[in-house]
């Protein structure tokens, strides 16, 4: 895939939908929402980013993100759910590389929503864009060895299990295991 294509997909963010979800553009009106999860220690805790410490740096995080997006280089979806119309958590592309046509898959969501079958749903409509639309090869997702609940969304999502790069990353001062899990798109089709 070439760059220029990239931008040109992402510059105007397209909305995915599935039966239960509306995935959209993250707006700065959905900062109640984000903080209501991107507060808690125990969902950043196997994540890169710390808790947010009050409603102001979601909104400020928030406007950051409508800039990327205006320069078609936020690959990240606001997870909605129809029947309530509120953001839920997100799921997205975190990285992507054009000249090997490959991207990580990332999400989080909110624990009031888990057991559900949510981020499952919006998972697997965000890598059906990925191949059918960006004509992806391979998407892969990572996470830190102790995230049972990742590792099931990836294999709900029939993603192979790769490895472990042992104390491959420093996360909150502390070098974590990082597992990948991934799926070709030979494969994804098949399922």
């Amino acid at each position: 895939m070439k760059k220029e294509n990239l931008l040109h997909i992402f510059s105007r963010m397209p909305q995915l939908e599935t039966e239960r979800l509306l995935l959209r553009p993250m707006r700065v009106t959905d900062a109640q929402d984000m903080f209501e999860y991107a507060k808690s220690e125990e969902v950043t805790r196997y994540l890169l980013w710390r808790p947010h410490p009050d409603v102001a740096y979601t909104r400020s995080y928030l406007e950051y993100l409508a800039g990327r997006y205006r320069l078609g280089t936020c690959y990240e979806w606001a997870v909605t759910l129809k029947q309530e119309k509120r953001m839920i958590g997100t799921c997205g592309f975190a990285s992507i590389s054009c000249p090997d046509n490959t991207a990580e898959l990332g999400y989080v969501l909110n624990p009031r929503y888990r057991g559900m079958g949510l981020m499952p749903e919006a998972a697997k409509r965000v890598m059906r864009f990925g191949f059918d639309v960006m004509n992806l090869h391979r998407i892969e997702a990572r996470y830190m060895v102790g995230n049972d609940a990742s590792l099931q969304v990836m294999k709900k999502l029939g993603m192979r299990f790769e490895g472990v790069k042992r104390e491959s990353m420093l996360v909150k001062g502390a070098y974590r295991d990082i597992a990948t899990c991934a799926i070709l798109a030979r494969e994804f089709r098949h399922e």
